[in-house]
C-alpha cells in the first residue's frame, strides 16, 4: 500500500467536516492537522489529530502533503498560495477568491510549482445527473444545443446557524462584501455557471440585471443573465436568495430533443430529487413528447471528487476538471455579469482587471 499522504483542512466549519468525513474514507489520505477561528489560538493535540485556531498557524508548522482550504473567500487564495509555496498539494473550494484577481495571484505561484496539483471544489460536475447529461452532450445523441435555461435558489442569502442570531455576527460572512466579494451569484450560482460552461462552451456576450433589493445587504440576492456564444448558443439564468422552495432546474434545447436537470442531491435534501430526463423531438407529438426518466438516490459526487483528485496526486496526472483555468474563466463569467448592469458595477466599483 502506498504512503498515507498528511492532509490538512484549513476552515473545519460546515463544509470543511464534510470534506473531513470523504478524506478520511480514502485509503491515501490521512488528516492530521485542522484549523478553525472556533479553535483555541494555541495549537493542542487530540486523537492524534492537530488543531489550530489560525490557519496561517497550521500551514507554517505542519509538513503536509495535501491542503484542503474550506475557508471564507477573502482568505481562500491567500491560503492557497501559502499551501503552495509549503509545497503542498491543495484542494481550494469554490469560489476560489473573492474577484478574478485573486485567482490570477494563485495561478502566478502555481506556475512556479509545476510539481503540484491544484484543484478547485466544483463538486456539482460530479453528480450523476450531471455526467450523464454531459456524456448526452459529448457524444451529440441530440444534435447541437440550442438554448438553455437555469434558475438556481435558495431563500436566504447565508445559511442560518444554530445558537446565533445577530444577523451582523462574522459567522454571517456571506452576505458581508468585505469578506465575501459577492452575494448569491458568486456564493451558489457559480456552479451553474460552471455547468452551463461545461456544456456549451465559452460566452461572449452578456447582458444582465443585478439587484440586492429584498435582503438590502450589500452583495446580490438576485443576479439575471442572457448570454450568447460564438457558435449562437443563448443561455438565461437567475441565480436567486428569494427562491422560498428551493430550486435546481437546468434545462438544454437540442436539435433533436431536450435535457432537464431537477433538483440536485445535497447535505439538506432541500433542493428536491435528483432527477435527469430525456424528452424526444417528434413532430407529430405536438408538443408533448415522449421521455424517459432516471432519479438518484445517492450522492456519489463528494467521494468521487476525492478519489480523483488523490489519483491526480499518486499517478502524477493532470488535473481534468476544476483547474485554475476552469476557476478563471468561471469568476471571469461571473464578473462579466456583474459588470454588464453598469448601474450595479459603478455602484460597487466592481472590475474585472
Amino acid at each position: 500500500m502506498a504512503k498515507k499522504l498528511k492532509v490538512g483542512i484549513a476552515g473545519h466549519g460546515l463544509v470543511g467536516k464534510r470534506r473531513h468525513n470523504f478524506i478520511d474514507m480514502h485509503p491515501l489520505f490521512c488528516v492530521t492537522a485542522v484549523s478553525d477561528q472556533t479553535y483555541s489560538s494555541e495549537k493542542e493535540e487530540r486523537s492524534n489529530l492537530c488543531y489550530y485556531g489560525d490557519y496561517r498557524q497550521m500551514i507554517e508548522q505542519e509538513e503536509l502533503d495535501v491542503l484542503f482550504v474550506c475557508l471564507p473567500n477573502h482568505v481562500a487564495a491567500d491560503a492557497t498560495i501559502m499551501g503552495l509555496k509549503k509545497n503542498s498539494h491543495v484542494f481550494c473550494e469554490k469560489p476560489p477568491g473573492r474577484n478574478v484577481q485573486d485567482i490570477r495571484r494563485v495561478i502566478e505561484v502555481e506556475k512556479l510549482h509545476p510539481n503540484l496539483k491544484l484543484k478547485y471544489g466544483f463538486n456539482h460536475r460530479y453528480h450523476d445527473s450531471v455526467l450523464d447529461a454531459l456524456k448526452i452532450v459529448k457524444e451529440k445523441t441530440l444534435g447541437k444545443i440550442v438554448n438553455i435555461r437555469g434558475v438556481y435558489g435558495k431563500s436566504v442569502l447565508t445559511p442560518k446557524i444554530k445558537g446565533i442570531t445577530d444577523p451582523n455576527d462574522p459567522v454571517y460572512w456571506r452576505a458581508q462584501r468585505e469578506i465575501a466579494g459577492g452575494g448569491i451569484l458568486l456564493d451558489q450560482g457559480i456552479h451553474m455557471l460552471d455547468l452551463i460552461r461545461c456544456y456549451a462552451g465559452e460566452f461572449t456576450e452578456i447582458k444582465s440585471f443585478v439587484t440586492n433589493d429584498f435582503w438590502n445587504k450589500d452583495v446580490e440576492d438576485n443576479a439575471y443573465a442572457l448570454m450568447r456564444t460564438d457558435e449562437g448558443v443563448v443561455a438565461f439564468i437567475q441565480s436567486s436568495a428569494t427562491q422560498w422552495r428551493h430550486k435546481f432546474s437546468l434545462e438544454m434545447m437540442f436539435e433533436k430533443g431536450a435535457l432537464t436537470l431537477s433538483g440536485i442531491l445535497s447535505s439538506t435534501r432541500s433542493y428536491g430529487q435528483e432527477v435527469l430526463t430525456i424528452a424526444y423531438r417528434e413532430e407529430e407529438n405536438g408538443g408533448n413528447p415522449r421521455e424517459t426518466t432516471t432519479s438518484y438516490i445517492y450522492d456519489n459526487s463528494w467521494e468521487r471528487e476525492i478519489a480523483e483528485f488523490a489519483d491526480s496526486i499518486s499517478n502524477d496526472k493532470p488535473v481534468s476538471v476544476g483547474t485554475s483555468l476552469d476557476a478563471l474563466k468561471t469568476m471571469e463569467l461571473v464578473y462579466r455579469i456583474y459588470c454588464s448592469d453598469h448601474e450595479w458595477q459603478s455602484k460597487y466599483d466592481i472590475s474585472i482587471d
